[in-house]
This record gives structure tokens, C-alpha cells and sequence, in this order.
């Protein structure tokens, strides 16, 4: 029985409400309480995805190290994709899941963050299982030190990284869960040493799903994450690099948010991408999705909420949440103020989904036409994009490789000088086809996580990371690949 098919069997034999309320339990810290959704699951059983996802992984991790089909180095095969050095990853016996990165933009570092299961706790007695491992790379991505956690701290499970390096001073700023709730920890020496983790969500009683930006001089930081009462959406803002924070509701609806990537603009304007669902039996997905702007002139102190598109939820996940590959955003702003947003969805409820692409030249207001960037008919899903200078526009999704039922998916890559206007031809940047026994020649078996990223080093170049796996429980690995 391969390690998908044993995964598989897992996720449908969880299926009572007795073994779901006693993972939410498991999952919360004392005194939180996740806000339950239609079915009493909540946001389509994110409540309590740490806990039962994490034995899910750590038991198939075992049961693939046993027969055979993971935890050992294997040689790559396939041939680099033009102009770009060949796919690697971040650990080849490690199971790693949710991808992030940062590239300092006037100096050749790069950091990338990963979710790593099954490995041994850094640190006795109450220390998280799973925890945020860190790689750094002082030569634009080419080659990256050894592994260490990004904090060795007490505490429940770690989940949900994000990294930013702040753009004038090279300060490495990162922002992860502790269980349910979201704090943040600063560098100063390129990641050598970090702050103690701080708070980011003061009274809030519970906090999910965290993204990250900052001003310019790193003195503004904002940070989006969702919490009680449905998933609503909250944004924290620290004037003080980050050493104390405060908290405002953005929205408080019958619709769950989940907030995917965040900038600032030459001016001072703050956006957050975010998408919001409305969900039925657990983790189905009714109505149309929401692709919003959230914007503030006056460094967080108020907010606008502007609705990008309105997208059919796409085809559902079959050996996991059925919202998995739904409901995803990216945004950036260029040099000139422009704002380019991509964000996925169908154009039928279950229907292969596409990705799009739309731009504003006034914080929103109004918007271009959106311009298709997927393969019309494949089922394409998270799309994560980085601008630079004037209308360089950097762009990866992940996208099926034979129509809306295929198993196997693929990283693409495309690119504009336009600002997002038109695209070149797309490149397949996973470009490895084996060695790994969830990769073949038409592509990999699952995304392993709710996103990757995509950053632009000092030099120019664009470096992608991405979440790779047997399944949604996995196990996997986090890959990355990088532009010659």
C-alpha cells in the first residue's frame, strides 16, 4: 500500500464528531476557543487541523520511511528548465510543509522558513513538534547553511511562517503560530540571532493564518491573521519594530477570511490580499468566493475594504479538506504605486479553477480586466507573484498537468514587463521528474500547503519555493528552484 493510499484511509476513517471535538480540544490553548461553523467543525475543520493533521503526517512519515519511499537521498532526474539553475530541496529527509522566503534586496541573502515534521524536539520538556526550521544563504540562493530552528521555545506546535527582510536596513522580520496564536520575533545580524517571540494578538482569544509586511524603514510593521467569530479578520500593528502591538477588527460577517500576502507601497499604503468563503458541512464551500483589497492610508489606523472578484469555488479536494485548493491570493505594488493582484477560482462551482491576474493604479478603486495567466481547462490554484521596480511583475502557480481530474501537478512560471498586462510563455519550473517517489514526468502528486512564495534577490534574479507530497497529509518536501 503506497504511503498516499494509507494517508487516503486515514482522513476518511476521521469522520466522527467525538474524535473531531476531542482534536479541537487538543489543538486550542487554554482558555481559546475556536468559533465553530455550521457543522460545528469550524473554518471547514481548520480548528482543528494541527491536531489530527499532525498525527496524520507524523504516522505517514513512518509508515513511508518503513517501506522504503522516503527519508533517504535520492539522485535527481530531469533536466534544469531554461534559465533556471534545477529544482532542489530544502531537506531530503525531512518532512516539510508550507514553504516561505525573503530576499534582501540590496544584499545577496535569502531566508526560507519551513514547517518540518517528525523530526526530534529542539529543546526539552514542553518544546513544538512540529517546529519552524530556518536556512540561510548569503550567495542569492545558491547554496544555504545548515538547518536550525528559527526559535527553540517552549510551546505547543509551530505553524504558518512567513519572513520579510526589511528593505532599507536588511533586518530579517518573521511571524508564525504557537499553537493558535501568532507572534513575531526580529533579526538584526542576518538571522544569527533573534528577539524572544512577542505577542502580536493581545486580548484576541485565538489567531490563525498570520502574513506580514512593513514600512520601508521596518519601523510600521502590519501583520493580517483571522480569529473568533467566524473567522473574522483582524490586522496588528506595531510602531515600534515590532516591541508592542495593537489590534482592530477589519470585519466582523458570516464569511471566513483567510489573508494571503501584504505590502507597502512608495507612499506609505498598506494592502493585505484576502479571500473570504462561506462554508457548510464542515469544510464545503457554498456561494461565491471573495477576493478583497484591504487598504489604509494612515498606517493602519483605519481601513477600506474593496472587493477585487467574485469567483465560483473551484473543484474540490478529494483525500482532504474539500477547500484546500480554493480561495487563494497574492498582491504586491510596484515602484510607480501600481497594485497587482493575483488571486484563483472557477467560472462553475466545482469546476477546474483558473488564475487571474488584475492591476490598479488607484488603490483599488478601480481595476483592469482581469487577464487569464492559468491553462484554460486544467485546475490551477495558489498563485504567489513579486514586483520590482516599473511593471517587472514575477509570477508562480500551481497548475494540473492533463485536465481538471489529473493527479499530477506542476510549478509554473511566468513573467511581465508590463505590469501585468501580458505574460511570457509559461515555464515549468518543477522541473524534477523523479528521485523523489511522489515526483514523475508529468509532474508531483499533492501541493503540500495552503501556499509558497516567490522572492526577488539582490541580483535580480527570482527565487520560488513550493510545497511538494505523496498527499495532503504527506509526507513531502518544501522545493525551491532559482533563475541562473
Amino acid at each position: 500500500m503506497s504511503p498516499a493510499t494509507r494517508v487516503r484511509r486515514l482522513l476518511i476513517g476521521i469522520t466522527t464528531l467525538a474524535v473531531l471535538a476531542g482534536a479541537v480540544a487538543l489543538a486550542v490553548q487554554p482558555g481559546a476557543t475556536p468559533s465553530l461553523g455550521p457543522s460545528g467543525l469550524g473554518r471547514g475543520g481548520e480548528a482543528i487541523e494541527q491536531a489530527i493533521t499532525t498525527d496524520q503526517r507524523e504516522d505517514a512519515l513512518r509508515a513511508a520511511i518503513a517501506d522504503g519511499t522516503f527519508g533517504r537521498r535520492t539522485p535527481a532526474v530531469g533536466r534544469a528548465a531554461p534559465g533556471w539553475v534545477g529544482e532542489r530541496v530544502m531537506g531530503a529527509t525531512t518532512d516539510d510543509w508550507e514553504p516561505a522566503v525573503a530576499a534582501d534586496p540590496r544584499a545577496p541573502w535569502v531566508y526560507v522558513l519551513t514547517t518540518r515534521y517528525g523530526e526530534p524536539k529542539p529543546c526539552p520538556g514542553n518544546c513544538p513538534s512540529p517546529f519552524i526550521a530556518l536556512e540561510i544563504s548569503s550567495d542569492g540562493g545558491q547554496t544555504f547553511g545548515a538547518p536550525r530552528p528559527l526559535c527553540a521555545c517552549k510551546g505547543s506546535g509551530q505553524f504558518d511562517p512567513i519572513i520579510e527582510v526589511v528593505p532599507s536596513n536588511g533586518a530579517v522580520y518573521a511571524v508564525y503560530m504557537n499553537g493558535y496564536n501568532v507572534v513575531f520575533v526580529r533579526s538584526d545580524d542576518h538571522g544569527r540571532t533573534w528577539t524572544d517571540p512577542v505577542t502580536t494578538y493581545g486580548q484576541v482569544a485565538w489567531t490563525d493564518k498570520p502574513v506580514l509586511t512593513m514600512s520601508d524603514d521596518g519601523r510600521h510593521v502590519y501583520v493580517s491573521w483571522n480569529g473568533p467569530r467566524g473567522g473574522d479578520p483582524w490586522v496588528a500593528v506595531s510602531h515600534d519594530r515590532g516591541a508592542t502591538w495593537s489590534q482592530k477588527r477589519i470585519r466582523d460577517l458570516d464569511r471566513y477570511f483567510f489573508a494571503y500576502d501584504a505590502a507597502v507601497g512608495p507612499d506609505g499604503t498598506v494592502v493585505f490580499s484576502e479571500s473570504s468563503l462561506e462554508y457548510a458541512n464542515g469544510d464545503s464551500v457554498v456561494g461565491v468566493v471573495r477576493q478583497h483589497l484591504f487598504v489604509s492610508h494612515d498606517q493602519g489606523r483605519s481601513w477600506t475594504v474593496r472587493t477585487v472578484a467574485s469567483v465560483d469555488p473551484g473543484q474540490p479536494c478529494a483525500d482532504c479538506r474539500a477547500d484546500y485548493y480554493i480561495g487563494h491570493s497574492s498582491v504586491d505594488i510596484d515602484a510607480t504605486g501600481r497594485i497587482v493582484y493575483a488571486y484563483d477560482g472557477a467560472v462553475t462551482t466545482d469546476g477546474p479553477q483558473r488564475v487571474w491576474v488584475r492591476t490598479s493604479a488607484d488603490h483599488g478603486a478601480t481595476w483592469s480586466a482581469p487577464v487569464l495567466v492559468s491553462t484554460p481547462g486544467e485546475h490551477a490554484s495558489s498563485p504567489t507573484l513579486e514586483t520590482r521596480g516599473n511593471g517587472d511583475v514575477r509570477l508562480v502557480y500551481m497548475q494540473t498537468s492533463d485536465d481538471a481530474g489529473a493527479d499530477r501537478w506542476n510549478a509554473w512560471y511566468r513573467r511581465s514587463a508590463d505590469g501585468g498586462l501580458t505574460w511570457t510563455s509559461p515555464v515549468d519550473i518543477s522541473d524534477r521528474t523523479g528521485g523523489a517517489a511522489y515526483q514523475h514526468p508529468d509532474g508531483f502528486e499533492e501541493i503540500y500547503g495552503d501556499y509558497g512564495e516567490i522572492a526577488i534577490t539582490s541580483s535580480g534574479e527570482t527565487f520560488a519555493i513550493w510545497g511538494e507530497a505523496f498527499s495532503y497529509a504527506g509526507p513531502g518536501g518544501s522545493w525551491f528552484n532559482v533563475e541562473r
